[in-house]
C-alpha cells in the first residue's frame, strides 16, 4: 500500500526530525534596529501581569531579512522593555513574519505574537529603508542613512517574555491557566553600522504600534547577527489577569471572546 501522508510517523523519523533541528548551522539575518523612548504611561497599559516597566520606556523595532536555506524569510518585532523577576528583558506586541513555517513554530512552541506580514529591508549604497506591514499599512517604517561603522559587540544574551495560552473551548476565557515564558536568545554580530535617520508610525486598527510615539530617538543600527534561541516556562499567571489583554494577539478578539450561542448545548 502507498504509503499515508497523514499516517503516524515511525520512531525513526521522529528521531531523525529532532536530530536534523538540533544540527542547525548559523543562520544570519541582516537587520535594521530601531530603539526609541515613549511615554512611560503607554508602557505600562501594555505589559501585562506579573511584567513590569523598566526605568526607561523603551520601544524596539527589528526589522529583518533571514537568509534561510531554501527561501528567504522576513521578520520583525515591535517590543516595550519589561522585567520580570529581576530579568530585563522585552514584551513584543506584534511580530509580523512573512511564511506560516517561522510564524507556527513560534507561536505554539513559545506563544510567540507572531502573524503573516509584510517584512522589507532594502539598501542602496548608504540610504536603507524598512518596514513592518499588515492589510495594506506599512505601520512602522525605518528610513535614513549609514553614518559609520561601530564597534561589534560581544556575544549577549538576550531575553524576550511571551505569555502562551489556548482560548476555551466554549468562549470563557482559556482551557488551563497562561503561562509565561522567558525566551532566552544568544546572539552573535558580525557587522554593525550606525544609521541617522528616522522611525515613522502609521496608524492601524490591527496593528496600533503608534500609540507608542516617538518621544526621544535612541539608535538606529543595521547589522548582521546570528542567533539561537531556548525557551523555559518560569510561572503560571491569572487567567483573569491576562484575559484583558488577549486583544493584542488577534486582529479579530471577538473571534475568541464570543462564546456558543444561547440556548446551544
Amino acid at each position: 500500500m502507498a504509503r499515508i501522508r497523514y499516517g503516524a510517523r515511525d520512531e525513526a523519523e521522529i528521531a531523525a526530525a529532532r536530530a536534523a533541528g538540533s544540527r542547525l548551522p548559523d543562520i544570519w539575518s541582516t537587520g535594521v534596529v530601531a530603539v526609541w523612548e515613549t511615554d512611560p504611561d503607554v508602557v505600562a497599559a501594555v505589559l501585562p501581569p506579573p511584567l513590569k516597566p523598566t526605568g526607561r520606556p523603551l520601544v524596539r523595532a527589528n526589522i529583518s531579512k533571514v537568509d534561510l536555506p531554501g527561501y528567504p524569510l522576513g521578520a520583525g518585532s515591535v517590543a516595550v522593555a519589561a522585567e520580570h523577576g529581576g530579568v530585563a528583558g522585552w514584551y513584543p506586541l506584534v511580530m509580523p513574519m512573512t511564511h506560516e513555517r517561522a510564524l507556527i513554530g513560534g507561536r505554539e512552541v513559545f506563544g510567540e505574537p507572531k502573524k503573516l506580514g509584510e517584512v522589507e529591508v532594502e539598501r542602496d549604497g548608504l540610504v536603507v529603508r524598512a518596514r513592518l506591514a499588515r492589510h495594506g499599512i506599512a505601520f512602522v517604517e525605518v528610513r535614513g542613512a549609514v553614518s559609520g561603522g561601530l564597534p561589534l559587540p560581544e556575544p549577549t544574551r538576550k531575553t524576550d517574555f511571551y505569555f502562551k495560552f489556548l482560548p476555551a473551548v466554549d468562549g470563557s476565557g482559556f482551557d488551563a491557566d497562561p503561562v509565561l515564558v522567558h525566551c532566552v536568545r544568544n546572539e552573535k554580530v558580525r557587522k554593525l553600522e550606525a544609521v541617522t535617520g528616522d522611525v515613522v508610525l502609521r496608524e492601524s486598527m490591527y496593528d496600533p504600534v503608534a500609540d507608542l510615539p516617538v518621544r526621544s530617538l535612541v539608535e538606529i543600527t543595521i547589522g548582521e547577527k546570528t542567533t539561537d534561541q531556548q525557551g523555559r516556562v518560569v510561572e503560571r499567571v491569572s487567567a483573569q489577569s491576562l484575559l484583558p489583554y488577549i486583544h493584542q494577539r488577534y486582529d479579530d478578539p471577538a473571534q475568541i471572546l464570543d462564546g456558543p450561542p444561547e440556548g446551544s448545548a
